[in-house]
């Protein structure tokens, strides 16, 4: 009898340690990311797949191209291992990242407190300016300008809550998208337009192409959007190991090439880079 009962306590021990063995092992293979991505040669990069020119498909090669795109090749270089790139929504960017089905974002995901609190980011590598644009015959030359005047914005917009709490002395409209917003001011229904500088400068182009009244950009900004790689909490050397590979990006040049590419002198938009590769700030 003793044996018969020995037999099922044994096992039922050795299952214990074997259990404890198997959560040591999980634990240390996610106890630094770093060496993980290294061990496995691959880094699984998310960005979104269809936020032109961020990454978008090429309609001639069906391939994700764009300035995110740059960055994740940027970092599997640097990181000495192939880029597994992953096409990702919107809203799925911080599940897949927290659930570990990508390695890391550089998905346009700008930095606020609530998704700082979720994932770690590494050192900005874009800066989205928030800025106001006017008709070109308007007499209003600076953002002070717009005190009294009234400005719109497309309705539940991160821009439309940024131009109340940045611009209270103007009159904010809210409209139903940014297009009926751009009308608002075509119409001169409102002085100024306030959203994120690429789809201004969009805006203005199209119009140049199309002659009649034409539209400018007002001197600086309202508000800048931080922009980094999402990394999971906990990760300090992944974390570290991204950031030198971001100075490195710069100071070779190569982040100024992809940004004249998609954004900047070569690009239908025409941006100017005024930012640098540092830490975001968190006032």
């Amino acid at each position: 009898m003793k044996k018969l009962a020995s037999a099922p306590l044994s096992a039922s021990i050795n299952g214990v340690a074997l259990a404890l063995i198997l959560s040591s092992v999980v634990t240390m293979a996610h106890a630094d990311q770093l060496s993980d991505i290294r061990a496995r040669g691959t880094l699984s990069c998310g960005t979104q797949n269809v936020s032109e020119p961020y990454a978008f498909p090429d309609p001639s090669t069906r391939q994700i191209v764009g300035f995110d795109v740059d960055i994740c090749n940027a970092l599997a270089k640097g990181l000495g291992v192939k880029l597994v790139h992953k096409p990702v929504s919107t809203d799925a960017r911080i599940p897949e990242l927290k659930t570990r089905r990508v390695d890391v974002l550089a998905a346009s995901v700008a930095f606020m407190p609530a998704r700082a609190a979720q994932v770690d980011f590494s050192n900005q590598y874009f800066v989205a300016p928030i800025k106001i644009l006017v008709r070109d015959s308007s007499p209003i030359k600076t953002i002070a300008d717009l005190a009294g005047k009234k400005i719109s914005a497309s309705e539940g917009s991160s821009s439309a809550a940024l131009g109340a709490s940045k611009l209270p002395d103007s009159r904010l409209l809210t409209f139903h998208d940014i297009s009926s917003g751009f009308l608002a001011l075509q119409q001169g229904k409102v002085d100024g337009l306030v959203a994120g500088q690429l789809i201004l400068s969009r805006f203005a182009r199209e119009a140049a192409q199309k002659g009649g009244e034409q539209y400018r950009l007002l001197p600086g900004s309202i508000f800048e959007e931080r922009i980094g790689v999402a990394i999971n909490k906990n990760e300090p050397t992944l974390v570290a190991a991204i950031n030198q590979i971001l100075l490195n990006y710069e100071k070779s040049g190569e982040l100024q090439t992809s940004f004249d590419k998609w954004l900047g002198a070569n690009s239908i938009y025409k941006m100017t880079r005024e930012y640098k590769v540092e830490p975001i700030s968190r006032s």
